[in-house]
């Protein structure tokens, strides 16, 4: 398994891909490509990308259960309470040498501070919705919403 980036890391990632505009085409163009991403590599996974409390898209991929969606809903929260990604949240806790479930307060049955959720940050607008995956261990599952801001930032 890999280890997640030090927390200064998922910070730069995060100033790193915030974008200059984000419309329900990008979010399709995004989408697409987590799915082209998934598919090369066989991931079991789901994806899910929202603006404004509205689903722009949603994929389940082959070997992906009803148990990802739960998992993106719960990982989603994370971003949209935090405003940074569920990982970067989890690793926060874990450095004062705690974590999430035991020290935030909130109902584990509906917020998960697990890698995958990451937030769609737009310049002067800030978080503006989530994209999320589902399906990998937490650091995969963050890694490829990276790999594919990255790449989507790259096409633009």
């Amino acid at each position: 398994m890999s280890t997640a980036p030090e927390i200064e890391e998922l910070e730069a990632q995060e100033r790193r891909l915030t974008l200059a505009r984000f419309t329900h085409d990008d979010a399709w163009s995004l989408g697409t490509l987590l799915v082209e991403l998934a598919r090369a590599r066989k991931a079991p996974v789901a994806i899910d990308i929202r603006c404004g409390g509205q689903q722009l898209f949603h994929a389940a991929l082959p070997g992906s259960t009803p148990d990802n969606d739960a998992w993106i809903d719960r990982k989603r929260r994370v971003v949209e309470r935090y405003g940074c990604s569920s990982l970067l949240v989890g690793s926060r806790f874990r450095a004062k040498g705690t974590t999430f479930e035991e020290s935030s307060r909130l109902d584990a049955d509906t917020y998960a501070a697990h890698g995958g959720a990451f937030p769609i940050a737009v310049e002067g607008a800030g978080v503006i919705g989530t994209v999320v995956v589902s399906g990998l261990p937490q650091v995969e599952d963050h890694a490829l919403v990276v790999e594919a801001l990255e790449k989507f930032t790259e096409l633009r």
